[in-house]
């Protein structure tokens, strides 16, 4: 297993938290997604998605939501 890691501008709230660990948490491959303070830690299993896959879905769906990913 390996863990991607985010941090946003602004910790997300509570709805916004729970639709990202249902769209991402529900990817075949993601093992799970936490989401604490303003950081987004998603843990995957690379045999079955890529890390580029699952940064640009997650930084996608973040961009959604109506956040910003902090490079």
């Amino acid at each position: 297993m390996k863990v991607a890691l985010f941090s946003v501008s602004n910790n997300l709230c509570g709805e916004c938290s729970l639709a990202l660990r249902r769209f991402v948490g529900g990817m075949d491959g993601v093992e799970s997604i936490d989401v604490e303070n303003g950081k987004i830690a998603v843990k995957f299993d690379e045999a079955v998605i890529d890390e580029e896959k699952i940064s640009k879905i997650t930084k996608d769906s973040i961009d959604k939501l109506g956040y910003r990913i902090e490079e």
